[in-house]
């Protein structure tokens, strides 16, 4: 179990087993949060998902995925994120490295749920950006977490990481938890009619490193 002195949250790794896959064969972690303070699991415990290749521990520059869910790309083919893209051309340049880990985290919609998600996507057919959508139902422009990440990485006892991702939220959580984020890796998607909106409310409204979208 990874201890909680850089964040409020733990984690018990939960079951370990390789899986067989076409990019070949991967080490699948299960961690299970745990409440810091009040004691057992929490009623539904989320589970989240290491995806390992070869030996991380205390190696150094490790290439680091952390991905949160979204049914609605990485299942059903949904263009309107890069989420898929992203998960998969993450999953091509770890598993040919030596050594590399996506940690694949459960909070679907940016953290508001798959039905809330549907809601926010129902407003986007209406002509809100995917942030006036979330603050239209109430919620945050974005309400995900890194600590789990930064527990799981921890109990991985990775040195240092290279970290694919566009969000500077993400790079800056994964240090404030006390991970040595050697460098920042771009994520690289295709842009397509259907979420070149999205990209570009992200990239600026809060910042994300989006680099192959073009400006205009």
């Amino acid at each position: 179990m990874a201890g909680a002195s850089q964040s409020d949250v733990q984690v018990e790794l939960y079951a370990e087993a390789p899986v067989p896959s076409a990019r070949g064969e991967m080490r699948f972690l299960v961690f299970r949060e745990i409440p810091a303070r009040g004691g057992g699991l929490i009623p539904e415990p989320r589970e989240h998902v290491a995806i390992v290749k070869g030996d991380v521990a205390g190696r150094e520059g490790v290439p680091v995925r952390v991905h949160s869910e979204c049914l609605t790309s990485e299942v059903f083919g949904s263009l309107k994120c890069d989420c898929k893209d992203q998960l998969d051309r993450a999953l091509d340049r770890i598993m040919a490295a030596p050594a590399g880990v996506l940690v694949y985290l459960r909070q679907e919609g940016r953290g508001i749920g798959l039905g809330n998600k549907i809601r926010a996507y129902a407003l986007q057919a209406k002509g809100r950006d995917t942030y006036q959508a979330n603050r239209e139902l109430g919620f945050a422009d974005d309400l995900r977490r890194y600590d789990v990440a930064a527990e799981i990485l921890r109990s991985l006892r990775v040195g240092s990481i290279d970290l694919l991702t566009n969000n500077p939220e993400k790079l800056s959580a994964l240090k404030a938890s006390g991970i040595d984020v050697r460098r920042r890796l771009p994520s690289l998607a295709a842009v397509n009619a259907h979420n070149v909106g999205y990209l570009r409310a992200k990239r600026e409204q809060t910042g994300h490193l989006i680099e192959q979208l073009l400006a205009g």
